[in-house]
């Protein structure tokens, strides 16, 4: 294995990194921004309050300008039998057995009554679930992606729907995890091969002089 000292450039001269762009009918998907990444006595606390505040904005602008909004969440049952092999590999996963309210939303996040919630029990938030069918059927052809975590749930869900049709749009700024530098690894990673990159500003900004909001 060889030690590249300009990787983005390496990449980049190989093929890799191109742009899908932003697509002409986005949703905002929210990953699993839950009590359980802010509340510093979780095992699974990441430090993401600033991203966080970023959700917030995105969530605030995107409930304004009329685009669809998508609140992930992961929840188990008792034994979490129903969490297969993922739920046996990451003992920290028992923060997401029903009723328990580190796996419920802040309160600034909290879903609207018109606002899709997908439960899930693995990473990514297509699998095993109706994630696909509703974007189809709201005409959607992209997904602007956020929450956490970078590495985990953020990066499997947007390679899903690279892999289900639907440009994935990482918003970097609103996307957090455990570790800075295991952060930028993945967001390197997810350019190169899955996703675009983005931020809240330029999110919100194209949300703005593109809305579609009526009332």
């Amino acid at each position: 294995m060889r030690n590249t000292p300009d990787l983005a450039a390496d990449y980049e001269k190989a093929g890799f990194s191109g742009a899908l762009g932003f697509g002409t009918s986005p949703a905002l998907i929210i990953v699993d921004m839950c009590n359980a990444y802010l509340d510093p006595s979780s095992p699974l606390y990441a430090g993401v309050e600033e991203e966080c505040r970023q959700i917030e904005h995105l969530l605030q602008t995107a409930r304004e300008q009329g685009f669809p909004v998508i609140h992930t969440r992961v929840e188990y049952n008792e034994t979490g039998s129903d969490g297969g092999l993922f739920y046996k590999k990451v003992k920290a996963l028992k923060c997401f057995t029903k009723g328990n309210p580190l796996g419920e939303y802040p309160a600034a996040l909290t879903p609207l009554p018109n606002e899709i919630i997908i439960t899930k029990q693995y990473a990514s938030a297509f699998f095993g679930t109706s994630l696909a069918s509703s974007l189809n059927a709201m005409g959607c052809d992209s997904v602007f992606i956020c929450g956490v975590s970078t590495s985990g749930c953020v990066r499997a869900t947007a390679l899903d729907a690279l892999q289900h049709g639907f440009i994935p749009l990482v918003v970097e700024d609103a996307s957090g995890d455990r570790d800075e530098a295991v952060h930028k690894a993945n967001l390197f990673d997810l350019q190169a091969k899955y996703a675009d990159l983005t931020t809240t500003k330029t999110v919100m900004g194209w949300m703005k002089a593109h809305h579609i909001k009526t009332d």
